[in-house]
């Protein structure tokens, strides 16, 4: 099994308020084309999420599977429902105060 599989993938915050995995960056505002090009090249601009009309930019779940949600302004472990309806991931102090400052 080779390491990257084993890794989980890591987000990175390259400024105060925003996060990035190798596909996406985000602000407390959502998925963001131009963050995403500043750090990640204009190549990653391409992904399905820009070009699709019919995306949510303010619900996303990066690739380690941290999902995070603007309306609520948090992110959490994942994106799952539980049986009441509700969100059942943990919520995730660290990330929801890197991207939201909360």
């Amino acid at each position: 099994m080779s390491v990257q599989a084993r890794t989980p993938a890591r987000l990175k915050s390259p400024v105060s308020g925003v996060l990035c995995d190798r596909y996406v960056c985000a602000n407390d505002k959502g998925l963001s084309r131009a963050l995403t090009e500043t750090y990640l090249g204009k190549k990653a601009t391409a992904n399905e999420v820009f070009t699709s009309s019919n995306v949510d930019l303010t619900e996303f779940t990066f690739a380690n599977g941290i999902f995070c949600d603007v309306k609520e302004r948090l992110c959490r472990e994942d994106r799952y429902y539980g049986a009441n309806g509700q969100r059942s991931g943990a919520v995730s102090k660290k990330y929801t105060k890197l991207l939201f400052g909360e």
